[in-house]
């Protein structure tokens, strides 16, 4: 039997979509590889973009170039009949932009409902009429993905409580399975932090030694105007406390660093700022600011997972959270939460932190055992019984 992935957001390029592809797709890979005669076969549809990222030698997999860009007429129309050339049993859409006349049975991802839930203009770079034909577009695409799958795949409780609420979709046709964290880390204990030179780093994005942490991306839902008006008040008790704020420049981006420069924190050129943005950053140069941050810090409103405290975590950053929508699910009692709408209570909490070293050395330890819960692995192979659940039912 014929198995497709639409892998076309695999690697950094697609972000936190681009992460949990290539995990998942690296880790069934993996899977298979220790299997002798199974008998499935994996077509891989790649972008051209990231067409040479995926290395394969496996005679069980297949990668294809699929010219479709995302969210495209293209993927609409022409993406159905190189499904159907392809001939297969199933594929995995692993995000909701199935196209609308897909010919073959299919398994869905959906990780949130943010657009269902935040539907604003202020997030988007389009005109007005753009946007609210887009979210229309969106809303009857994953409406009619959602009704057509054979399984839904979420990863956590509340998104799968979210999609029956908005939705109306039969709880046993969704299964959860969780995303996995990086592998955990102890530190400055870590041998690979001990090969980087800390203080060298540092300097080369102009990081002070104490600082606030975020590392992600700065779509509206994610709060972080909220987190520049907390970090200007707490910077007025504590000018030697920086904030720095980690992610690709783009528009939502630009949009903050004007908003921090009207709350005087930042400057363009200057390089004492109170806020930080050195913009992309390396994974292997990441973990050096996890290392050394004061804490990590994660204001958002919705999150379908919430990935990126999982990984400040794994690298024994202690994390003060938002107490919003899946993240005490993921996080646990691992993570100090806050009300994201209560300037005072997120003050507090990194207060607390800051001000207590046995509260943050007591997170750090909490969060060391909390992503042991978590592993690409394992979420590969939940990925994979899904498949086999479907194709064994068609034999």
């Amino acid at each position: 039997m014929r198995i497709g992935i639409d892998a076309r957001f695999y690697g950094p390029a697609g972000k936190g979509l681009g992460r949990y592809t290539q995990e998942v797709v690296d880790n069934i890979i993996k899977i298979i590889g220790e299997e002798q005669g199974a008998p499935f076969h994996y077509i891989i549809f790649l972008s051209p973009d990231n067409f040479d990222e995926f290395i394969i030698d496996s005679p069980q997999v297949t990668k294809v170039k699929l010219s479709c860009a995302w969210y495209s007429w293209s993927e609409q129309i022409v993406m159905p009949y190189r499904l159907w050339r392809a001939n297969l049993d199933l594929v995995h859409f692993l995000h909701f932009n199935v196209p609308l006349f897909t010919p073959v049975k299919f398994v869905l991802t959906v990780h949130d409902l943010i657009l269902t839930h935040f539907p604003t203009v202020r997030a988007t770079t389009r005109n007005y009429l753009f946007y609210y034909l887009k979210n229309f577009a969106y809303r009857l695409v994953i409406f009619i993905a959602l009704l057509r799958a054979q399984k839904i795949i979420t990863v956590s409780e509340f998104t799968k409580t979210d999609i029956i609420k908005k939705f109306g979709i039969k709880p046993q046709k969704i299964i959860v399975t969780y995303e996995g964290a990086a592998n955990l880390a102890k530190g400055r204990d870590s041998l690979f932090v001990a090969k980087l030179d800390s203080e060298e780093i540092l300097t080369q994005y102009n990081i002070p030694r104490q600082f606030l942490l975020y590392v992600g991306n700065a779509y509206p839902h994610k709060n972080l105007e909220a987190l520049l008006k907390m970090f200007s008040v707490l910077h007025l008790e504590r000018p030697e406390l920086h904030l720095v704020m980690v992610g690709k420049m783009d528009y939502f981006y630009e949009r903050l660093r004007q908003t921090a420069a009207a709350l005087n924190l930042w400057q363009q050129g200057n390089r004492n700022c109170a806020v930080i943005f050195p913009g992309y950053v390396p994974d292997a140069k990441l973990e050096i600011l996890y290392v050394e941050a004061s804490l990590y810090i994660f204001p958002s409103w919705y999150e379908g997972f919430g990935l990126p405290p999982l990984e400040a975590m794994a690298r024994s950053c202690p994390v003060v959270s938002s107490d919003r929508a899946s993240l005490p699910e993921v996080l646990g009692s691992a993570a100090l939460y806050f009300n994201p709408d209560d300037q005072a209570d997120m003050i507090a909490k990194v207060r607390l932190v800051l001000d207590n070293p046995e509260q943050r050395d007591n997170l750090i330890a909490k969060g060391r055992e909390q992503v042991k819960k978590y592993n690409w692995w394992q979420c590969a192979n939940e990925t994979l019984q899904v498949y086999q659940e479907i194709l064994k039912k068609n034999v």
